[in-house]
């Protein structure tokens, strides 16, 4: 019986000269299975089959530049401050460090773009997408687990994750396992994906209210799971900024959701 969760030894295999980064495979991977099953659910609700890979030609770039920048921009000391990497490593992407708030949000950009290019509309096609992203991120989340970085708290339980002493943090030396955020936050999005195919099924979900409830419940997930994280990071009123990040997107969601419903309806009754 497995009692703690192994990290993988390499993160990088060469091909000859040519590295192979299990960050980048685990991100590529998450595109695809985003870009198919979204086809099928924007086919299914009456789009072009080529629509979504046309969106994502714009999207996917957009998505990794913004990505990028919001986590250059929130750990600038990481790179711009004494002893920091350097201009060099900020350009690093292989390395790890892609913020999703700033790849929804550039993303989401090179999307509407795209959607206004051909003429779709983009709060449907976001929610044709919805699902495969959060499925997207699940899988992403596992380049962290080859790279041995973004744990959380030491612990002792069973599922606890197995880090070598070099990707221990300052202070943690003596521990040997930490709680796998990784995979909680993986579970999370599954999760996620599960509720928004039910959601818009049940409750008749459109004009992106599919899309609305992704982004507040990954939110909610996400903010609970950052707490846990024990990396450096910048604080805001005393919480992590992705914590607070978290609560502000969240409250903006539900905003989203709410004004969104109540036009639904008062379209149906006419009013």
């Amino acid at each position: 019986m497995l009692s703690f969760i192994p990290s993988p030894a390499e993160g990088v295999w060469w091909l000859g000269p040519l590295p192979v980064r299990a960050y980048a495979l685990c991100i590529l991977l998450g595109i695809v299975v985003a870009i198919r099953w979204g086809t099928r659910r924007w086919v299914a609700a009456g789009g072009n089959a080529t629509d979504v890979m046309d969106v994502a030609m714009w999207a996917v770039p957009s998505g990794i530049v913004g990505g990028r920048l919001y986590h250059v921009m929130t750990d600038w000391q990481m790179y711009f401050g004494d002893n920091g990497r350097g201009f060099a490593a900020a350009l690093r992407i292989w390395d790890g460090g892609l913020g999703i708030w700033g790849a929804i949000a550039l993303g989401f950009a090179g999307a509407a773009y795209a959607c206004h290019q051909k003429s779709i509309p983009v709060a449907q096609l976001a929610d044709a997408l919805a699902p495969g992203v959060a499925v997207a991120q699940a899988i992403g989340r596992f380049g962290n687990w080859f790279n041995q970085e973004l744990f959380g708290a030491p612990t002792t339980q069973p599922w606890g994750l197995e880090i070598s002493p070099a990707n221990r943090p300052t202070g943690y030396e003596a521990f040997e396992t930490f709680h796998p955020t990784f995979l909680y936050e993986s579970l999370w999005c599954l999760g996620v994906a599960g509720v928004l195919v039910l959601a818009q099924r049940m409750l008749r979900l459109a004009n992106g209210q599919v899309f609305g409830l992704y982004v507040a419940l990954y939110c909610t997930g996400r903010g609970w799971i950052e707490m846990l994280r024990i990396d450096t990071a910048n604080h805001i009123l005393g919480l992590r900024l992705n914590v607070f990040t978290s609560a502000l997107v969240f409250l903006g969601a539900v905003v989203w959701l709410w004004r969104s419903r109540s036009a639904t309806k008062s379209v149906k009754s006419g009013n």
